[in-house]
């Protein structure tokens, strides 16, 4: 299962969105997954995301075992602090 993620902040809370993905990506290798790529966008302007990773699991249960991993979901007021929007697509 590969995916690209594309994550929009708030304003003025750029450092917190890469803080707390810092954290959650973090956790990705504990579930089979592999960060491939984890790039800041030199943005143009709000329309633009701030962050795109590229990120592996070997099936959507490990997806799931991260996307509901405690860890991860004690974080989730700082993601809703710091994240506006987050698109996830998965890739071929």
């Amino acid at each position: 299962m590969r995916l690209c993620v594309l994550l929009w902040p708030y304003p003025g809370k750029e450092g917190s969105l890469i803080r707390y993905e810092d954290q959650v990506l973090s956790l990705v290798a504990e579930h089979g997954g592999t960060v491939c790529s984890r790039d800041q966008v030199l943005r143009e302007s709000d329309t633009d995301p701030l962050e795109v990773q590229r990120i592996n699991f070997p099936d959507a249960q490990a997806l799931d075992a991260f996307m509901t991993d405690p860890r991860r979901v004690r974080l989730e007021n700082e993601r809703a602090d710091s994240i506006a929007r987050t698109d996830v697509l998965r890739l071929e």
